[in-house]
Protein backbone atom coordinates (compact mmCIF):
# COMPACT_ATOMS: atom_id res chain seq x y z
CA UNK A 1 0.00 0.00 0.00
CA UNK A 2 1.17 3.71 -0.62
CA UNK A 3 1.33 6.25 1.83
CA UNK A 4 -0.38 9.29 0.71
CA UNK A 5 1.76 11.51 2.29
CA UNK A 6 4.85 10.73 0.67
CA UNK A 7 2.78 11.74 -2.72
CA UNK A 8 2.79 15.23 -4.22
CA UNK A 9 -0.02 17.13 -3.10
CA UNK A 10 -1.42 18.27 -6.52
CA UNK A 11 -1.74 21.76 -8.01
CA UNK A 12 -5.39 22.41 -7.33
CA UNK A 13 -7.18 24.11 -9.21
CA UNK A 14 -8.28 27.86 -7.56
CA UNK A 15 -11.86 28.82 -7.45
CA UNK A 16 -11.80 30.69 -10.68
CA UNK A 17 -10.36 28.10 -12.87
CA UNK A 18 -12.63 25.29 -10.93
CA UNK A 19 -15.59 27.73 -12.22
CA UNK A 20 -13.90 28.33 -15.80
CA UNK A 21 -13.51 24.49 -15.90
CA UNK A 22 -16.91 23.56 -15.00
CA UNK A 23 -18.19 25.84 -17.04
CA UNK A 24 -16.64 24.22 -19.99
CA UNK A 25 -17.58 20.30 -18.69
CA UNK A 26 -20.88 21.90 -19.10
CA UNK A 27 -21.24 23.04 -22.48
CA UNK A 28 -19.45 19.39 -23.40
CA UNK A 29 -21.96 17.53 -21.86
CA UNK A 30 -24.66 19.43 -22.97
CA UNK A 31 -24.32 21.70 -25.54
CA UNK A 32 -22.28 19.48 -27.74
CA UNK A 33 -24.26 16.76 -27.84
CA UNK A 34 -27.20 18.79 -28.89
CA UNK A 35 -25.11 20.36 -31.61
CA UNK A 36 -24.95 16.52 -32.62
CA UNK A 37 -28.54 15.80 -32.56
CA UNK A 38 -29.35 18.48 -34.66
CA UNK A 39 -26.23 18.02 -37.28
CA UNK A 40 -27.84 13.91 -37.09
CA UNK A 41 -31.22 15.63 -37.92
CA UNK A 42 -29.38 16.90 -41.39
CA UNK A 43 -28.13 13.65 -42.01
CA UNK A 44 -24.84 14.70 -41.15
CA UNK A 45 -21.96 13.70 -37.64
CA UNK A 46 -20.43 16.54 -36.35
CA UNK A 47 -16.96 14.94 -37.51
CA UNK A 48 -18.25 15.16 -41.74
CA UNK A 49 -19.66 19.07 -40.72
CA UNK A 50 -16.12 19.85 -39.56
CA UNK A 51 -14.86 18.02 -42.29
CA UNK A 52 -17.02 19.76 -45.09
CA UNK A 53 -15.79 23.55 -43.36
CA UNK A 54 -12.08 22.35 -43.19
CA UNK A 55 -12.14 21.58 -47.23
CA UNK A 56 -14.42 24.16 -47.95
CA UNK A 57 -11.79 26.74 -46.36
CA UNK A 58 -8.82 25.45 -48.14
CA UNK A 59 -7.58 26.02 -51.48
CA UNK A 60 -9.07 24.72 -54.53
CA UNK A 61 -11.00 23.04 -51.10
CA UNK A 62 -8.42 20.38 -51.37
CA UNK A 63 -6.26 19.05 -48.76
CA UNK A 64 -3.87 16.40 -47.82
CA UNK A 65 -5.25 13.27 -45.87
CA UNK A 66 -2.61 13.71 -43.22
CA UNK A 67 -3.31 17.35 -43.12
CA UNK A 68 -7.02 16.67 -42.92
CA UNK A 69 -6.85 14.29 -40.02
CA UNK A 70 -4.46 15.96 -38.07
CA UNK A 71 -6.83 18.84 -38.38
CA UNK A 72 -10.21 16.47 -37.61
CA UNK A 73 -7.98 14.79 -34.61
CA UNK A 74 -8.12 11.64 -36.26
CA UNK A 75 -5.44 8.85 -37.22
CA UNK A 76 -5.55 8.26 -40.89
CA UNK A 77 -7.09 4.88 -41.29
CA UNK A 78 -10.05 6.72 -38.97
CA UNK A 79 -10.46 9.44 -41.40
CA UNK A 80 -10.78 6.84 -44.44
CA UNK A 81 -13.56 5.18 -42.93
CA UNK A 82 -14.68 8.59 -41.63
CA UNK A 83 -14.38 9.62 -45.50
CA UNK A 84 -16.30 6.29 -47.31
CA UNK A 85 -19.81 7.15 -46.93
CA UNK A 86 -19.05 10.56 -47.73
CA UNK A 87 -16.90 9.65 -50.87
CA UNK A 88 -20.05 7.01 -51.73
CA UNK A 89 -22.35 10.17 -51.45
CA UNK A 90 -20.38 12.04 -54.40
CA UNK A 91 -19.65 15.23 -51.63
CA UNK A 92 -16.11 13.95 -51.14
CA UNK A 93 -13.05 13.25 -54.01
CA UNK A 94 -9.68 10.90 -53.24
CA UNK A 95 -7.13 11.43 -55.52
CA UNK A 96 -3.69 10.99 -55.15
CA UNK A 97 -1.50 14.40 -54.30
CA UNK A 98 -0.08 15.55 -57.82
CA UNK A 99 2.91 16.84 -56.17
CA UNK A 100 3.35 13.30 -53.82
CA UNK A 101 2.49 10.47 -55.33
CA UNK A 102 2.56 8.47 -51.55
CA UNK A 103 -0.04 10.47 -50.71
CA UNK A 104 -3.87 11.01 -51.33
CA UNK A 105 -6.00 14.27 -50.94
CA UNK A 106 -9.46 14.85 -50.31
CA UNK A 107 -11.36 17.47 -52.19
CA UNK A 108 -15.14 18.57 -51.65
CA UNK A 109 -16.80 18.33 -54.57
CA UNK A 110 -19.55 20.55 -55.75
CA UNK A 111 -22.21 18.12 -54.41
CA UNK A 112 -20.96 18.24 -51.00
CA UNK A 113 -20.49 22.22 -50.93
CA UNK A 114 -24.06 22.57 -51.46
CA UNK A 115 -24.77 20.19 -49.21
CA UNK A 116 -22.68 22.61 -46.51
CA UNK A 117 -24.36 25.38 -47.37
CA UNK A 118 -27.90 23.65 -47.08
CA UNK A 119 -27.07 22.16 -43.65
CA UNK A 120 -25.01 25.30 -41.88
CA UNK A 121 -27.46 27.91 -41.57
CA UNK A 122 -29.34 25.07 -39.28
CA UNK A 123 -25.87 24.64 -37.41
CA UNK A 124 -24.78 27.73 -36.86
CA UNK A 125 -28.88 28.65 -35.57
CA UNK A 126 -28.10 25.94 -32.88
CA UNK A 127 -24.66 26.73 -31.94
CA UNK A 128 -25.96 30.46 -31.81
CA UNK A 129 -29.26 29.10 -29.57
CA UNK A 130 -26.35 27.51 -27.01
CA UNK A 131 -23.55 29.61 -26.70
CA UNK A 132 -23.75 32.93 -28.06
CA UNK A 133 -27.22 34.48 -27.65
CA UNK A 134 -25.79 33.92 -23.88
CA UNK A 135 -23.23 36.31 -24.59
CA UNK A 136 -22.59 39.98 -24.79
CA UNK A 137 -20.18 40.84 -27.88
CA UNK A 138 -17.76 41.95 -25.59
CA UNK A 139 -18.27 38.22 -23.77
CA UNK A 140 -17.65 36.72 -27.02
CA UNK A 141 -14.36 38.59 -27.93
CA UNK A 142 -13.23 37.56 -24.14
CA UNK A 143 -14.31 34.13 -24.55
CA UNK A 144 -12.46 33.65 -27.79
CA UNK A 145 -9.01 35.07 -26.76
CA UNK A 146 -8.81 33.06 -23.56
CA UNK A 147 -9.74 29.84 -25.65
CA UNK A 148 -7.00 31.09 -28.46
CA UNK A 149 -4.14 30.31 -26.54
CA UNK A 150 -5.28 26.64 -25.17
CA UNK A 151 -6.70 25.87 -28.61
CA UNK A 152 -3.44 26.50 -30.32
CA UNK A 153 -1.08 25.05 -27.34
CA UNK A 154 -3.42 21.69 -27.74
CA UNK A 155 -2.74 21.91 -31.86
CA UNK A 156 0.48 22.81 -32.00
CA UNK A 157 1.74 20.49 -28.90
CA UNK A 158 -0.06 17.37 -29.26
CA UNK A 159 2.19 15.69 -26.83
CA UNK A 160 0.08 17.78 -24.11
CA UNK A 161 -2.54 15.22 -25.31
CA UNK A 162 -0.67 11.95 -23.54
CA UNK A 163 2.48 12.97 -21.86
CA UNK A 164 3.18 9.58 -21.02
Amino acid sequence: MTDRTDAAEPEWLNASEAQAWRGLLTIMQRAFPEIERDLRCHDMLAVHYHIFVTLSEAPDRTMRLSDLADSANLSQSRLTHRLRTLVERGEIEIKQDPDDGRAKQATLTDAGYVRLEAVAPHHVATVRRLIFDHLSPGQTVALADALAPVANSLCDHPEYLNPT
